[in-house]
C-alpha cells in the first residue's frame, strides 16, 4: 500500500504527516480522508485551481494529467514542472511526497 507524506504546512498539517493511500485514490481524497483540509472551491470536478498541489518524490508514478487538468494548473499560483491537481492526481503503486502551497487562488476567499 503506498504512503503519502505530506510536507508540513502551516494551515493545514504544521507538522506533516505520512498516510497510506489505496491505488486509484485522489491525493485529494487521501488528505481528505486524514483531515488535511486541502481547498477544493470547485468540488473535485477539474473547475479551478485551488487545491493545486506539488508532487516533490513520486511524481512520475502518478496517473497523467490530461489537457483539461494542465489548463487548470495554468491558473494556479506558484506552478512549478511537479505540480497537480490533487483532485485529479490518481495514487498507483510509488510512495509520494506531497507539498501544499501556502497561497491559492481561491476568489471566493480573496474577496473577503
Amino acid at each position: 500500500m503506498p504512503k503519502i507524506t505530506f510536507l508540513p504546512n502551516a494551515d493545514l498539517c504544521p507538522a506533516g504527516k505520512t498516510v497510506e493511500a489505496n491505488e486509484g485514490e485522489t491525493i485529494l481524497d487521501v488528505a481528505l480522508r486524514n483531515d488535511i483540509e486541502i481547498e477544493h472551491a470547485c468540488e473535485m470536478s477539474c473547475a479551478c485551481s485551488t487545491c493545486h498541489c506539488i508532487v516533490r518524490k513520486g511524481f512520475d508514478s502518478l496517473v497523467p494529467s490530461d489537457e483539461q487538468e494542465d489548463d487548470m494548473l495554468d491558473k494556479a499560483w506558484g506552478v512549478e514542472p511537479h505540480s497537480r491537481l490533487s483532485c485529479q492526481a490518481r495514487v498507483t503503486y510509488d510512495d509520494l511526497e506531497v507539498e501544499i502551497p501556502r497561497y491559492s487562488l481561491n476568489h471566493a476567499k480573496e474577496d473577503h
